[in-house]
């Protein structure tokens, strides 16, 4: 049985995300939690809030005991990109790419 929350349309590019995403892959949820509460990235705090939906979805929804849960799968898609523009000297505009994700975890009782 596994359980699985996701959180569309994150500011942040993926790959900020999974260099946090990495440090709590395969560990259980409440050290999980606890390492992405302290660490200091902004993706830390809204992959927490991904994994803290997930636990509840396993609990609410799976009746899963929530002491077993680990991390089965946490990943990062790459959603949709802004396209900005900024002037710059001699009336050339250079391009910003505002990228965003999409962010999954996946918790799983332990056997």
């Amino acid at each position: 049985m596994e359980a699985k929350a996701t959180a569309k349309y994150v500011r942040i590019s993926s790959t900020k995300v999974g260099v946090v995403l990495d440090l709590i892959r395969g560990k259980d949820a409440s050290e999980a939690s606890a390492i992405l509460k302290f660490t200091p990235k902004f993706a830390a705090v809204e992959i927490g809030k991904v994994l803290k939906s997930a636990v509840a979805n396993a609990e609410n929804n799976e009746n899963l005991d929530v002491s077993r849960l680990y991390v089965a799968e946490a990943y990062a898609n790459q959603g949709p990109t802004l396209k900005r523009w900024r002037p710059r000297a001699q009336g050339r505009a250079y391009q910003i790419l505002k990228r965003s994700s999409h962010i999954t975890v996946v918790v799983k009782e332990r056997p």
